[in-house]
């Protein structure tokens, strides 16, 4: 049996694939990041 069997290799991917999500969601939910993110919301509302 291989170290690296196809079960392995579909568990590191699915927690890499969790890893990246947790990352952008604490990212765009950051605090630091509200102004902007506020700010970028109300872009479509501005007259041209």
């Amino acid at each position: 049996m291989d170290i690296m069997d196809i079960t392995t290799l579909r568990i590191l991917a699915t927690l890499v694939s969790l890893a990246t999500f947790l990352g952008i969601a604490g990212w765009a939910y950051a605090r630091g990041n509200s102004e902007r993110f506020d700010e970028a919301a109300r872009i479509p509302l501005h007259d041209d």
